[in-house]
């Protein structure tokens, strides 16, 4: 058998005993696997998911009325351009994304649908519990916040964030929460019962920016082996971009998942939507 799926994992078997003149079951791998494991070698390949935020797209709506550019639209394209998610970052005031941007969003989603924001505003909470995205990421933004600009404090917040994490699980929702790339705040989200984590890049971006890519991407690898040991699925966003995502990837190659929209909608300004979504897939390989 030539390719073995293992949860988020690729992995390529090879071995002369299983790769002959026709392809072996999943029966007879399995079977080979238990009884000659000194046999056996495998290629461990991890894939990471690009979730396209589409919130700029909505703010040029805005900014004239109307609705050009669509964003639902948008939606329906970026999938069928490659992108394995969407994301939107629905504020109370509206001023991007609309609460029913996200209800029609939902309808045509054929990959999986991420919604970001505040959890402690209630309309938040109960338009992610009607719409039932595939994941709800929370971010600490205040009201009026420009963007998101840090994690939770996982330690002080431990008891709030359980609280409201449960009631996302209960719904069936995967629940990943922002963090900084501090160890003790991964240590501190694994205690509030979250599946996942999002590493906040605003500074790995400014670090990489200056040369020092070594120094950029330190922490956030102690804090993506801290998240792996505890068993937290593990995504990043803010600032990733064509010049420093892949650096990322290939430091933290266990990563589940990316979120990035406002350096890949410039882009697609110049270069094209569907070739920038290509792009940026081909820096997660």
């Amino acid at each position: 058998m030539d390719g073995v799926v293992i949860s988020r994992q690729f992995a390529v078997a090879s071995s002369q005993s299983i790769v002959g003149s026709r392809q072996s079951t999943v029966g007879e791998f399995v079977t080979f696997v238990t009884s000659n494991p000194d046999r056996l070698s495998f290629n461990i390949f991890y894939v990471t998911k690009l979730s396209v935020n589409i919130n700029k797209i909505a703010t040029l709506r805005n900014s004239r009325g109307g609705n050009n550019p669509d964003v639902v639209k948008t939606a329906i394209d970026v999938q069928q351009f490659g992108a394995d998610g969407v994301t939107v970052h629905p504020r109370p005031d509206e001023r991007h994304i609309r609460y029913n941007d996200v209800r029609e969003i939902k309808k045509i989603i054929t990959t999986e649908f991420n919604i970001e924001g505040n959890c402690t505003e209630q309309k938040f909470v109960d338009l992610v519990l009607e719409t039932k995205p595939q994941q709800v990421t929370l971010v600490p933004d205040t009201l009026g916040q420009l963007t998101s600009d840090h994690g939770w404090d996982t330690i002080k917040n431990r008891n709030y964030l359980n609280d409201v994490i449960n009631v996302f699980k209960k719904a069936g929702i995967r629940v990943s929460i922002f963090v900084d790339a501090d160890e003790k705040m991964v240590e501190g989200a694994a205690a509030t019962g979250t599946d996942r984590i999002e590493l906040y890049t605003e500074n790995y971006a400014r670090q990489y920016a200056t040369g020092n890519k070594q120094l950029a991407i330190a922490s956030y690898v102690a804090a993506a082996k801290t998240a792996k040991k505890l068993g937290l699925g593990l995504n990043a966003g803010h600032d990733l971009d064509l010049k420093n995502l892949k650096y990322f990837k290939e430091n933290i190659p266990w990563l589940d998942e990316v979120s990035i929209g406002h350096a890949l909608i410039c882009d697609a300004i110049y270069l094209g939507l569907e070739n920038v979504v290509q792009l940026y897939k081909r820096q997660l390989v």
